[in-house]
This record gives C-alpha cells, sequence and structure tokens, in this order.
C-alpha cells in the first residue's frame, strides 16, 4: 500500500485541514475507502488567493533571474523522479490505473519540469525592427495568480503541465484536482512546497485546493485576483469558465472532451494497425480525452478486421492496477463505471450490436471494484448518441466506409476536434487525410504518443488554446512593447 498523505491540503503556504466537507477517496479496485480528505472552502479559496498574489509580487520571487527560477524547476523535476514509486503506487490506488502508466505519468511530470526549465534558461525577447527615432522591444511578464484546474485521469501529468509553465513565468498557482483523485496532486504539492522552502522562495506560490469543482473550481475561477484560468476536463464545465473568463477579460485555456476517429485505410498493416487501435481505445481503461473511441475500416477489410479485433480484445487481462498482468484496470469510481455501462445500454437500444464486452466481469475478484469489460460495438449510425458522445471509458464504436470524402464526412460529423489516428501505408494518402481531420493532433502508424515539446490542443467542442510546445511559458505571461527615443530633438508638435 502506498503511504497516504495526511487530511492536510496546501493554503496559503501552510499545510492544514480544510474548511469544506470530507472527500472519501476510494479505491477503485475493491471499493475500500483510502482515506478522507477535506476540501478547501470558498473562505480556503480567498486565503490562498490573497497569499498566492503577495507570493507572486515578493522581490525575492519577482526578480528572479531565469536561470535561477529554472534550478528551482529542475530541482522539483528531479523530486518528482526520485520519488516516481510512491508518486505511482499512489495515483494507482488513487485513480485504479496501472502501476505502468502510473510511473510513466510521474516521470512525464518529472520530464516536463525539465523541459520548461530548459525553455525558460533559453528564452528570449525581442528587439523589434524600429520605424523611427526610437528603440523598440517585447518583453514578457508574469500574470501574477492563475489557475490551474485538472480532471481524475491523469493528476500528476496534468499538474505539471500546468505548474511547471506557470512557475517558470514568474506566477503563483492555485491548482485544484479533481475531488475524485486529490491525493497524488497533494504529494506533488509537498515535493513542490519542500522545494520552494529549501530555496528560501515563498511557500504561497503553490496552493493545492480539492474540492468539488462547483464550489472550489468556481471560486477560484471566479477569484479577482486570479488572472488567467488553465482548465482539463469535461466541455459543459469548460463553457461555464470560458464564460467566467470572458466576463473577467482574462485569458483562459480549456483542453476538453474527445470523440476521436481511427481510420484503418485498406493498405493498413494489419498487425499495427490492431495494435494500436487496441491501445488508443483500451489502455487507461478509455479514460482519455484523445482515446480513440471512433473506428472506421474500409469496407474491404472491414469483416475480417473487426473480427480479429473482438477475437484479441476479448483476451485483454481485466484486473487492479498493481498487478503486473493487468491491461485494463478498473474505471475512476464506481459511479463512473454505471455511467459507462449505461451508455452502452443506449447503444443497444439504438440498435447497437455488441460484439463483446457490454458488462461488468463477473466473478468474485471483480465483485466490489469497478471494473468494466472492453467493449466494442458496431450496426450503429453516426447520428447515434454512442457515436457523437464521450462515454469515456472502454468502448469502441466500428463502422465501415466506402470512399475518403464518405469517411472524412462522418469523421468530422461530430461536435468535438482533439485527436485522430491514421493507420496507412501510403504517406500521401495519410497526409491529405491528415489535413482534411477536424482534429488538433493526428497521429500517423501510432496512437498515444505524446511529448512536451509538441503543442497540444483541440478544436471545436475540443478546447481553446494551446498547452505544451517550445512557447509553453508564453500562455502564462503578459507582452509588453517598451520604447525608448534616439532623438534628441523635442517632439515636433510640442513646438
Amino acid at each position: 500500500m502506498p503511504r497516504i498523505p495526511a487530511d492536510e491540503i496546501l493554503i496559503a503556504g501552510q499545510w492544514r485541514r480544510g474548511r469544506g466537507t470530507p472527500i472519501h477517496t476510494v479505491d477503485p479496485a475493491d471499493g475500500t475507502v483510502l482515506t478522507t480528505v477535506h476540501a478547501a472552502s470558498a473562505e480556503d479559496v480567498d486565503e490562498a488567493a490573497h497569499a498566492a498574489a503577495a507570493a507572486a509580487a515578493a522581490p525575492e520571487w519577482r526578480d528572479l533571474a531565469p536561470h535561477v527560477r529554472a534550478r528551482l524547476l529542475y530541482r522539483i523535476g528531479d523530486a518528482i523522479e526520485a520519488h516516481a514509486d510512491d508518486l505511482s503506487a499512489l495515483q494507482t490506488a488513487d485513480t485504479g490505473k496501472t502501476l505502468g502508466e502510473t510511473r510513466a505519468l510521474a516521470l512525464s511530470a518529472a520530464g516536463t519540469f525539465r523541459y520548461t526549465a530548459a525553455a525558460l534558461e533559453t528564452g528570449e525577447d525581442a528587439l523589434t525592427p524600429s520605424r523611427g527615432p526610437y528603440l523598440t522591444m517585447s518583453t514578457h511578464e508574469p500574470i501574477g495568480v492563475v489557475a490551474a484546474i485538472n480532471p481524475w485521469n491523469s493528476p500528476i501529468a496534468s499538474d505539471a503541465q500546468k505548474a511547471a509553465p506557470a512557475l517558470a513565468g514568474g506566477n503563483a498557482v492555485l491548482l485544484k484536482p479533481a475531488e475524485w483523485t486529490p491525493l497524488v496532486s497533494l504529494a506533488f504539492g509537498r515535493l513542490v512546497h519542500r522545494a520552494l522552502a529549501e530555496a528560501g522562495l515563498p511557500t504561497a506560490l503553490l496552493a493545492v485546493l480539492p474540492g468539488r469543482g462547483s464550489v472550489v473550481g468556481d471560486a477560484i475561477a471566479r477569484h479577482p485576483l486570479v488572472g488567467r484560468i488553465g482548465f482539463t476536463g469535461g466541455t459543459a464545465t469548460g463553457r461555464a469558465i470560458a464564460r467566467v473568463a470572458a466576463d473577467k477579460l482574462v485569458p483562459a485555456s480549456l483542453e476538453l472532451g474527445g470523440k476521436s476517429p481511427t481510420i484503418v485505410r485498406e493498405d493498413a498493416d494489419a498487425e499495427q494497425a490492431l495494435a494500436g487501435v487496441m491501445y488508443g481505445i483500451f489502455s487507461s481503461s478509455g479514460q482519455s480525452c484523445i482515446a480513440g473511441s471512433r473506428l472506421f475500416v474500409h469496407a474491404s477489410l472491414y469483416d475480417t478486421f473487426v473480427t480479429e479485433l473482438v477475437r484479441r480484445v476479448r483476451g485483454l487481462r481485466v484486473g487492479p492496477g498493481t498487478s503486473p498482468e493487468t491491461q485494463v484496470a478498473p474505471l475512476v469510481h464506481h459511479a463512473h463505471r454505471d455511467g459507462v455501462a449505461a451508455a452502452v445500454e443506449r447503444a443497444r437500444e439504438e440498435g447497437g450490436r455488441v460484439l463483446c464486452g457490454g458488462a461488468a466481469p463477473e466473478g468474485e475478484r471483480y465483485a466490489t471494484g469497478a471494473y468494466y469489460l472492453p467493449t466494442v460495438i458496431d450496426s450503429l449510425p453516426n447520428s447515434a448518441r454512442a457515436c457523437q458522445e464521450e462515454i469515456f471509458g472502454p468502448v469502441l464504436v466500428a463502422q465501415p466506409y466506402e470512399d475518403e470524402d464518405d469517411l472524412v464526412a462522418r469523421a468530422n460529423d461530430s461536435v468535438y476536434g482533439l485527436a485522430c489516428g491514421i493507420w496507412t501505408r501510403d504517406a500521401r494518402a495519410a497526409l491529405r487525410l491528415g489535413r482534411r481531420i477536424e482534429a488538433g493532433t493526428v497521429w500517423i502508424n501510432t496512437y498515444k504518443q505524446f511529448s512536451v515539446s509538441t503543442p497540444f490542443g483541440g478544436v471545436k467542442d475540443s478546447g481553446l488554446g494551446i498547452e505544451k510546445g517550445r512557447d509553453l511559458i508564453r500562455a502564462y505571461q503578459r507582452q509588453k512593447s517598451l520604447y525608448w527615443g534616439t532623438d534628441t530633438t523635442p517632439l515636433p508638435w510640442a513646438n
């Protein structure tokens, strides 16, 4: 068992019990309560925001040279890597994910801090071309206090993707982890808190404020001292946050839902495509915004491909995330599992044919866990809810296609536009298709591969703005122009 954090949250640089309602965190593998964490209250948010604003304005942080601030980020990255096993075990207990995946997420978070540190050390402002008797410069400055509101499916990686560039940009961060999975974010907060204290910097630069989104998330987003909002989660909540940001006239980045198509062309390498399609939807138990949940296979190989796919899916190993044999772990929460099951039942009612899965696994091993079998459904029209709505579970909907124009029309017939996978041996066809599909990220002959160096975002209802990439820090800064007059003659208008 991992070491469970104490019932304390990070408010204004101090660890203490939150004044909000208690959160009972549950192990999805067996339904046992891991611990109770008291959530933040609106008063806690206000206290944290004021302390964060003071910390961001403190000379010891505000005046820190970029290369010195980068040392802090390197230190945090090293601390995350040194504690990767503990962080992995804690996240597996809290989210149900496999230890292999949670360790990869922890190491990804460490890499994000290191990459951001390198970007900070090498970042440059610009002397812009002068168009008169003056010298012009474009510089970047901190926003002040920024919000990082994250989902439950990949906590520590999402925390790093927002906190690292925000701190690099000279800001203070109010981090709100999801109500269901606060533990690894609180452990992450302790590592950052310790690094700040050891460097002699204000510990209020990071607050970790778990709780219900409608209470804590709303209080953070609406707080007048919060000058930027970063959110990852559902589209409905993202729209609400966008309205708050618009009313406040502050920037927001929104990484939202997805219903991503995976396309298998007639010339695809079948072995590569089968493995990629399965990984794209059934890894993470389908609980991924970029999951390849819509499968389009060319009609000439549809029956053969889907038959073999179903055979292999039936062989996937379902079990607890702590078992090294597990491929499909429990879903994050029993309530979420029930929502996935309800979506499959709706698909049946719409005429869908469940080829495999479609139920919770049977047996004593699974009786108390939030398990759901990997599921493949076909015989549905593209208008069916299962083809249009994000299920966020191990559910794949398959359809044949005849020609590329029809394929593109159906693939783009979605309110979402986050990701896409293409399986083909034809490089020109891949490029053509990749350009025609409405998605922020397109994978060709691979899937769910990420790099912090490569920008990530969505189109349509999948979001607004970009995370990651070479300019990730600039999203957490304000740009300012400076002019120096070089003419010794007074401005002629005054004469």
